[in-house]
């Protein structure tokens, strides 16, 4: 029994037993301290008050720089290793692997200069190319979008960096052009532009609501007199941005009913 208790003993007292164990404290110790300052980032990026966008990519820097330190503390304290020389014999050998990873630079580089410069952040509604959504994310490799249609689409950083970019109106916004006759009241007479607008406003919003909620208007502005009648468009935004296409459609049909 002494002899099987002395064996664990020495097994335990091992220098390398040792570096192991504080090993895995250290590196558990990093996982946690990076784990709240993620969660702590999110939250101050959250807040009202903070200039930069809540988006992946600050907080997957502030995670990896967290990591750096974490794992140098490990190899200059438990392992005896220089990181100071294995960062310099990384930097000799950078060439040639940045050579093999050129996309991925110029995404993180996009990425970052996309974020930290204010182009677009989270909710900006854009084109690119031939794709056109709300953004949703912005990560280190690339930016999530989704389309009208519920579709997310994944379009890298060094694309929407190196491509026209358009920023397009709120994607909740419902704008529907108009040619109207001048209504008349109960008593047949016309209607004042006033009295008009006021009717083509509650008809829009009342069209509107029975597909989604509105959030802002409807507003109405008059643009010509032809001899079809008044045109104008008709401009409000809903709070569901995947119904505007719906919203719009049942404007249309509530004021053609009108006019029938």
């Amino acid at each position: 029994m002494d002899e099987i208790d002395n064996a664990v003993l020495a097994f335990l007292m091992h220098p390398l037993v040792h570096q192991i164990f504080w090993t895995v404290v250290l590196g558990a110790a990093t996982i946690v301290i990076s784990r709240l300052a993620a969660k702590a980032l999110r939250h101050l990026l959250n807040m009202d008050s903070n200039p930069l966008p809540t988006t992946s990519i600050i907080v997957n820097i502030v995670r990896a720089t967290i990591w750096a330190v974490g794992a140098s503390i490990i190899l200059d304290s438990v392992w005896g290793q220089n990181s100071n020389a294995i960062i310099t014999a990384l930097g000799v050998g950078g060439i040639a692997i940045s050579l093999g990873f050129q996309d991925t630079l110029a995404n993180l580089i996009g990425g970052l200069q996309m974020t930290f410069m204010g182009i677009i952040k989270p909710g900006d509604n854009i084109e690119v190319g031939s794709e056109k959504g709300v953004v949703q994310d912005i990560t280190w490799r690339h930016t999530t979008i989704k389309d009208n249609l519920g579709q997310i689409i994944v379009v890298p950083n060094s694309v929407i960096s190196t491509t026209s970019l358009v920023h397009l109106l709120p994607a909740n916004r419902v704008a529907v052009p108009f040619a109207v006759p001048r209504y008349k009241n109960a008593a047949d007479e016309k209607l004042s532009m006033d009295e008009l607008a006021d009717a083509l406003i509650g008809i829009a919003r009342a069209a509107a609501e029975g597909v989604s909620t509105v959030i802002d208007g409807p507003k109405v502005f008059f643009s010509e007199i032809t001899e079809l009648g008044i045109k104008g468009t008709i401009v409000l935004q809903i709070e569901d941005a995947t119904k505007t296409s719906l919203a719009a459609d049942a404007i249309v049909r509530a004021i053609a009913n009108r006019m029938e």
